[in-house]
């Protein structure tokens, strides 16, 4: 009833201070564009850079199940090749995280094309899902038997054949000149196996699982094994300028990614569920496909393995320390 007694001009004075008390009671920061940033957050909507494959899972998991918008982050992906055909992008802020395999961040860093930290782990090798493929009625029975041969590959530069050098060589065989890498699109895998195109091709899963099943084709090499074993193969990256810009997002970003790395390394059903969504892998061959490890904290011992091969290789001119491109999660 006190209400009556008060002029109009101050009871609409009264309700505006309830209402902007109302709205500011929750500590909530209003950015412009109306984005509401709780944690103090510097970038709210962020672009990540994905390869459409299993390394991937994780974030499909972390987006599906909300994680990031615990965080406070709306999060948008983008299939990508390799991080090279978007450096443009992550360079001007436009893509703010990237999937790359650690030989290839590795590879950029050392060009000095972009400056780049590892900020979350994805994914290891495990055995029977990375090696070289042969026919089912190859003369190729050894890797002794290599020699003079021609061996498909993705990339000259890539993964299979950073895995593949070891293997050869404690088989006495040069890498360099007894055998001879031929580029084949990941596409083609399977139908230069099955025409004789090459004599073997490196191939992951589900070509592995594929070639095998719709070929009769063997493993050969399993390139995750002996010195090469539990090699790590891809992890999230940043540039050094949008760490710098945005530590309090960064860390947002590396907690809701914590929480669903330790799912799909706790969890295959989790993994193989998700990857239909965003791959090419029907549900059926993805039920059945062998998957990597995915690592739950973000070692810089395990990864300097892969610098060192690829320096041992002539992948790098020169030793590089990857603890100087390690950002720990901070909690």
């Amino acid at each position: 009833m006190r209400l009556r007694g008060m002029g109009r001009t101050a009871l609409i004075g009264l309700v505006a201070t309830m209402m902007m008390a109302g709205c500011s009671g929750s500590g909530d920061e209003v950015k412009p564009g109306g984005t509401t940033n709780a944690a103090g957050l510097e970038k709210t909507q962020l672009l990540i850079g994905q390869y459409p494959g299993a390394d991937s899972a994780p974030l499909f998991i972390a987006m599906e199940r909300g994680f990031f918008k615990e965080e406070g982050l709306d999060v948008k992906q983008e299939a990508i090749q390799a991080p090279q055909a978007v450096l443009p992008k992550l360079s001007n802020g436009q893509m703010d995280v990237v999937l790359g395999s650690y030989a290839t961040i590795l590879t950029i860093q050392e060009s000095g094309q972009e400056k780049f930290k590892y900020i979350a782990d994805s994914y290891q090798g495990a055995t029977g899902a990375f090696g070289v493929m042969v026919a089912k009625d190859s003369a190729v029975k050894k890797i002794a038997d290599l020699k003079g041969k021609k061996i498909g590959v993705n990339s000259l530069t890539g993964l299979g054949v950073l895995t593949m050098n070891p293997h050869l060589k404690i088989n006495g065989v040069d890498p360099k000149t007894d055998v001879t890498y031929v580029v084949i699109p990941t596409t083609n895998w399977l139908s230069s196996l099955e025409k004789g195109d090459v004599d073997a091709v490196w191939m992951t899963d589900p070509y592995v699982s594929q070639a095998e099943s719709k070929l009769g084709a063997t493993m050969l090499i399993d390139t995750m094994s002996g010195p090469t074993e539990s090699l790590p193969i891809t992890g999230w990256a940043a540039t050094e300028k949008w760490i710098g810009a945005n530590p309090k997002t960064l860390a947002a970003f590396q907690r809701a990614m914590a929480k669903a790395q330790n799912i799909a390394a706790t969890d295959r059903d989790a993994v193989t569920k998700i990857l239909p969504s965003f791959t090419q892998i029907p549900a059926e061959t993805a039920a059945t496909i062998n998957l990597g490890n995915y690592p739950t904290t973000l070692n810089a011992q395990r990864i300097q393995r892969v610098a060192d091969l690829m320096l041992e290789f002539g992948f790098l001119k020169a030793k590089m320390d990857v603890t100087t491109m390690i950002v720990a999660p901070q909690g």
